[in-house]
């Protein structure tokens, strides 16, 4: 690994690590709500209120893996990605 490399590895690890907290920030927040977001319009109302009754079938992940779950797993990669970079950063210095 040349010196030259190290400055662009940097800011792209913060930003996989920070594109990875958010997504797992929403998943695990989705996963805890466990309630289709609803829209607060008046024409919408009828159809919306029949629709939080039902789960959402859509799955991000496994159905052995919680959304919650593999939030959390995302935002522990984050962490692992921030502390890399910072290591790197060190290390050029």
């Amino acid at each position: 690994m040349s010196r030259a490399d190290v400055p662009l590895r940097v800011p792209v690890l913060y930003a996989i690590s920070a594109t990875c907290a958010v997504i797992g920030a929403l998943l695990w927040i989705r996963g805890e709500m466990n309630t289709p977001a609803t829209l607060q319009s008046s024409s919408y109302g009828s159809f919306l209120a029949a629709e939080t009754s039902a789960e959402s079938t859509w799955r991000v992940w496994s159905p052995t893996v919680p959304q919650a779950r593999l939030g959390l797993y995302l935002i522990a990669v984050a962490l692992v990605l921030t502390v890399t970079a910072r290591l790197f950063s060190i290390r050029r210095d």
